[in-house]
């Protein structure tokens, strides 16, 4: 099948077309079966063609397949967002809108913010990605390829380090270069938000400090400044509760949601304080497609499995089977190349590096093919593509995340 008709610019990790798929495992026009570690780059928590979620959406498509909520309100996107909000573990009153995708979240969040604020200047981190868009693009702490040929972006955006025991940046040097910024870059009281992942996804699986994340809790409070969580991968689970923040003892202002929401079926949101968002006027926020009635009842089947206790059961079994395994190759010395496990819960990634700690992207390349050819779906990430993220649906049957690991064991101890 010919290609020739889609745009060069988009990049392929896997060289493969894809046919079907049953929770974690998917197969491709050839017939060929792989064990899915990508779940579309953690949109499929509940893996590939989730029964409920299948009947949810087929049950609305004979009912209503689309209206503009702005033209005239529908029931589907009223009771999503209802559950949605009660599904925030948050003390405040919350309220929201749906968007199409996480990248334009994000891009209402700033629309959000200046309205409330009358500030412009925006704070992002080292190694975050938080969409593709023109404004999405600024905050994202990486250059290549995302930056690369487009020119001025919207701002002003500033960059600060990540602090992660993941990355060996420490609390008090990210503080430290937080006082540096507000000396020579910028008026503090120019700024409207930081925005940040409580785990990073394409920076690598780096889980944000807990007591850098409670000391910008306190600073944003005392400067007046909005803090904005993108959970948008991190979210729905992915770490073995609701949302990672929680693991950070705050709660912020807006939180930006995803992926996963919809089991598969594109849909974003923001959501967050009340008075924030209603704070812009009549027709400020909304969009033709955004809160797709097929799209609200796909969310609605997801968060009906999105119990705690499917949750923790889900991210206990993964990292469990994770760390356990990782510890194992580790003690055995299986790859030389075999470096840190980053993240948390069934949020994992882990990294490939030299014995001088250097990053090696090309034995991850390397990887990525061999695993392929063994049946099994990897995704790179990292600031040098050097670090494997986990991201398979959080209801993978124990015996197909053990015949991944083997591959990915076996895979391992053929890199050169």
């Amino acid at each position: 099948m010919s290609r020739e008709t889609i745009s060069q610019s988009i990049s392929v990790v896997h060289p493969i077309s894809l046919s079907h798929g049953k929770n974690a495992e998917v197969w491709d026009t050839t017939g060929k079966r792989y064990i899915d570690f990508v779940g579309g780059i953690g949109v499929l928590n509940l893996g590939h063609c989730h029964p409920r979620v299948v009947e949810a959406i087929r049950e609305q498509a004979t009912k209503l397949t689309h209206y503009a909520f702005n033209a005239a309100p529908h029931a589907p996107y009223i009771e999503l967002m209802g559950r949605l909000t009660a599904f925030i573990p948050v003390d405040y009153p919350v309220s929201g809108m749906l968007t199409n995708s996480g990248a334009e979240a994000a891009e209402n969040a700033l629309k959000i913010v200046r309205g409330a604020t009358g500030r412009t200047a925006v704070i992002a981190f080292d190694g975050a990605f938080h969409g593709r868009t023109l404004a999405t693009l600024n905050l994202n702490g990486k250059v290549a390829p995302y930056k690369q040929k487009i020119g001025v972006l919207p701002g002003p955006v500033f960059h600060l380090p990540f602090p992660s025991r993941d990355n060996g940046v420490t609390c008090s040097e990210a503080l430290k270069a937080m006082d540096r910024l507000f000396s020579v870059e910028i008026d503090v009281d120019d700024v409207a938000c930081f925005i940040i992942e409580p785990v990073q996804g394409e920076g690598g699986f780096l889980a944000l400090d807990v007591e850098f994340a409670q000391a910008l809790r306190r600073f944003c409070d005392e400067k007046k400044i909005l803090l904005i969580a993108d959970e948008i991968q991190s979210g729905f689970g992915r770490t073995g509760q609701r949302f990672a923040f929680s693991r950070l003892g705050i709660e912020p202002d807006l939180i930006l949601l995803g992926k996963s929401i919809a089991g598969g079926v594109p849909l974003g949101a923001v959501v967050g304080r009340k008075t924030l968002l209603d704070n812009l006027p009549k027709g400020g926020l909304g969009g033709t497609y955004s809160g797709n009635p097929i799209a609200c009842a796909a969310a609605l089947a997801t968060l009906d499995e999105m119990t705690d206790e499917h949750l923790q059961g889900w991210g206990a079994q993964q990292e469990e089977s994770i760390v356990s395994r990782y510890e194992s190759w580790r003690s055995k010395k299986l790859c030389p190349y075999l470096g840190r496990l980053t993240g948390v819960g069934a949020m994992r990634g882990i990294e490939l590096a030299n014995a001088d700690g250097s990053p090696a992207p090309q034995q991850l390349t390397q990887l990525l093919a061999l695993a392929r050819e063994a049946g099994l779906l990897l995704m790179p990430s990292g600031k040098s593509r050097h670090i494997i993220r986990l991201l398979a649906p959080l209801t993978i049957e124990a015996a197909v995340l053990e015949e991944g690991l083997d591959i990915l064991e076996e895979c391992l101890a053929k890199l050169a």
